[in-house]
C-alpha cells in the first residue's frame, strides 16, 4: 500500500514539474476592449467615422450613409461589402431595425450578415413575428434555427458576436471538413457550433456582406407561406463593427 502511494506521489510530482517544463509561448497580450472599443488586435470595418473599409459588391463606393456615428444602409443601397476578406475569423456587428408593423414574416425589416458571400446570419424582426424557424433572426439561413429568439424590439440595439471557421475543401471541389458557426445574439448563445456546409466548396478568403433584401420598394417579396407582398422601404443601422482573423 505504501509502495502504490509512493507511485502516485512521484507521478503528480513529475506531472506537475512537466507542466511547468513544458507550458509553452506566453498568450499573446490583447487589450479586449469595451463597448463601442474594438480589441487591440481587430480590424475596425467601422467605428463610426466613415464607411471606406466598404463597399459594393461590383466594387464602387458604399451607398449606406454615415452620420452621428452610425452607418445606416437603405432599400436600394445594394449590398455592401467588407474591404477586407478572411476565412477564419471573430465578428462584431450591432444593428438596429426600424419598425414595420405593416410587414409581417419575412418582409420585417430584413437583412443578414453574410460570411464570405455564402453563408447568411439572418437580420430580422423577430420580435413577436413568427415565420419558419430557419429563417427567423439570428438563424444560420436555410440550415439552422436559432436554439432561443433572443430578438430585441425593433429601435432596440442587439448585437452578434459570430465565431466562424470556414469549411475546407478536398482536391475534386467537394466540402471534405464542415465549417463550423457559434453565434451569440444579444449576449445569448443561439448557435452552438453547428456545422457549416454549401452546394460547392471555396477555399479562396470573401468578405462581410451586410444584404439589402429587397434591393427596392414595392419589389415583390415572399413574406409567409404562399404569400408575397411589395417590399417596404426599410432602413438598417449598424454601428461598431469588428473583425479578428483566427488561426487556420
Amino acid at each position: 500500500m505504501r509502495k502504490a502511494c509512493g507511485t502516485i506521489v512521484w507521478l503528480l510530482v513529475m506531472g506537475l514539474a512537466f507542466a511547468q517544463v513544458s507550458e509553452g509561448p506566453q498568450p499573446l497580450v490583447v487589450d479586449p476592449g469595451g463597448p463601442g472599443k474594438a480589441p487591440s488586435d481587430a480590424v475596425v470595418l467601422f467605428d463610426g467615422r466613415d464607411n471606406a473599409a466598404w463597399m459594393t459588391i461590383d466594387g464602387k463606393p458604399s451607398k449606406c450613409t454615415v452620420a452621428d456615428g452610425i452607418m445606416t444602409c437603405r432599400t436600394g443601397a445594394g449590398d455592401t461589402q467588407s474591404k477586407e476578406k478572411f476565412r477564419d475569423a471573430q465578428i462584431h456587428v450591432e444593428f438596429n431595425l426600424p419598425s414595420e408593423p405593416q410587414m409581417r414574416g419575412q418582409g420585417r425589416a430584413n437583412s443578414g450578415v453574410i460570411l464570405l458571400n455564402r453563408y447568411e446570419i439572418q437580420i430580422l424582426d423577430s420580435y413577436r413575428n413568427p415565420t419558419y424557424a430557419n429563417g427567423s433572426n439570428a438563424a444560420l439561413y436555410g440550415q439552422w434555427a436559432p436554439l432561443v429568439n433572443a430578438s430585441r424590439p425593433p429601435g432596440e440595439w442587439q448585437t452578434f458576436d459570430i465565431v466562424f471557421h470556414a469549411p475546407r475543401c478536398a482536391e475534386d471541389g467537394t466540402i471534405k471538413t464542415p465549417g463550423s458557426l457559434t453565434l451569440l445574439h444579444n449576449g445569448v448563445l443561439v448557435q452552438d457550433h453547428v456545422p457549416v456546409r454549401g452546394r460547392r466548396c471555396a477555399a479562396e478568403e470573401g468578405p462581410i456582406v451586410l444584404q439589402d433584401h429587397s434591393q427596392y420598394v414595392g419589389r415583390k417579396i415572399a413574406t409567409a407561406a404562399g404569400v408575397s407582398e411589395g417590399a417596404h422601404d426599410t432602413t438598417i443601422r449598424f454601428r461598431n463593427i469588428w473583425m479578428r482573423r483566427l488561426s487556420q
